[in-house]
């Protein structure tokens, strides 16, 4: 069904092929977030290269199930939780948005502990200041900038992932045996690597994506005038490869730089014998003899950069998540006003996440233990993701593709069966 003025032309200049881009590169980005890298770092300093194949078996799985999610928004008009209410009970849906805001706010603090560790590290200013002033300018800009202007920043933002693919080349690895690390799986032998293993699939294929992916889409059609419901229902053709096109390039490049995450911190601190790093910042000073100064400072850089990106997805994804359960206005294009208690969530996420810094946590080891309970909650959404996926009148008949179903229907069983193995290991 195509929405009514869409365009079916397909973009001709390099110009509008970059316009094209937005929901898919962002929330692929995204998943880079400081918790991702903690894991990535821990992945490589405890396991060396035996994980770095995870890197390219996920890349179509966290592929599938965004062009999935993708697919719901553009073709309901509503969010995942919106959808999610012509299938389960309110109350159920009230539980996972909770589990949602719990996990995010987690993050959101663990996040932010690691962005002002950096700042700490390149400006030897408190981590304390950074922290209260990171979480007042992002809940300040999430909430004042248009969907349009903040989508456009945090598209740039992006590219501070670049950080990690120059770490890891000027360290001019043996790429003989990271290709071998690459194409043959080690499959985990310890209840460690098991858990490793859970947290990278849980901060690569991580719930608040399915939903901020979804929300986006949503939020994509209001920029371009489709207000109504009646207006956004529907997708055509060209719409929706231009977004699994989005998603490729999204997802490919989050999965390169967590590729080269692990094999940097392998060739430093795994080869050195440093396997339990406790914050961002020890990552950093144990690269800089290691590495060089250059390598500590991108490091850094680039966990500051994708704190900026990650948050506001953070936080975004749990107010969307609350927001379409109990029907409320929402929307990052909306004024306060309009989507007061859309906004109030998104605040107190980032404000709860900011207090936990104040609880002397251990950064690296509450980045990792989310993704390790992402990774443990999203197999259960994904079960819910794909009965919506496949239904024909809710879909409008557009439903996503076989293939999209089976892969998807493979990262759910994958991530059942690595959840099961951390605990009979």
């Amino acid at each position: 069904m195509a929405h009514p003025g869409a365009n079916t032309s397909k973009p001709g200049r390099l110009s509008d092929f970059w316009k094209s881009l937005g929901p898919g590169v962002i929330t692929g980005a995204a998943d880079d977030d400081p918790s991702g890298i903690a894991t990535y770092s821990v992945a490589g300093a405890q396991l060396g290269t035996a994980l770095l194949w995870t890197s390219i078996v996920t890349w179509p799985l966290m592929a599938a199930v965004e062009a999935m999610c993708a697919r719901i928004g553009m073709v309901t008009g509503h969010g995942l939780a919106s959808t999610f209410r012509t299938k389960f009970p309110r109350s159920l849906l009230a539980i996972v948005a909770g589990a949602l805001f719990v996990a995010n706010t987690i993050n959101i603090g663990a996040d932010l502990a690691g962005m002002a560790d950096a700042m700490e590290l390149l400006t030897a200013i408190t981590s304390h200041f950074w922290v209260v002033s990171f979480a007042a300018f992002i809940t300040w800009a999430t909430i004042r900038l248009r969907y349009a202007v903040l989508a456009n920043v945090l598209k740039w933002l992006a590219l501070f992932l670049f950080a990690y693919v120059v770490t890891a080349i000027r360290l001019h690895p043996d790429w003989s045996a990271v290709l071998r690390a690459s194409v043959i799986p080690a499959i985990p032998n310890t209840r460690t690597a098991w858990a490793t293993l859970v947290a990278i699939l849980g901060t690569t294929i991580s719930p608040y994506l399915f939903f901020w992916q979804a929300s986006q889409e949503v939020e994509e059609e209001k920029a371009m005038g489709r207000r109504t419901l009646v207006r956004r229902r529907g997708a055509t053709p060209v719409e929706i490869i231009n977004r699994k096109i989005d998603i490729g390039i999204g997802t490919f490049f989050s999965n390169a730089v967590m590729f080269f995450i692990i094999l940097t911190t392998a060739l430093t601190l795994h080869s050195r014998g440093i396997d339990s790093p406790e914050t961002s910042k020890q990552v950093a000073l144990a690269l800089e003899p290691l590495a060089g100064r250059f390598s500590a400072l991108l490091y850094t850089i680039g966990l500051v950069g994708t704190g900026m990106l990650a948050i506001p997805t953070l936080a975004g994804s749990a107010a969307y998540a609350f927001a379409e359960t109990f029907g409320w206005p929402q929307g990052i294009d909306e004024r306060f006003r309009g989507a007061r208690r859309f906004y109030v969530v998104l605040a107190i996420a980032v404000l709860a996440g900011m207090a936990m810094n104040f609880a002397h946590i251990n950064a690296v080891k509450a980045l990792y233990w989310s993704a390790v309970l992402n990774g443990l909650l999203a197999p259960f959404l994904l079960l819910g993701i794909l009965l919506v996926a496949t239904d024909r009148r809710l879909m409008l008949n557009q439903p996503s593709s076989l293939l999209g179903r089976v892969t998807v229907a493979i990262t759910t069983l994958a991530m059942f069966g690595a959840a099961i193995g951390m605990f009979m290991v």
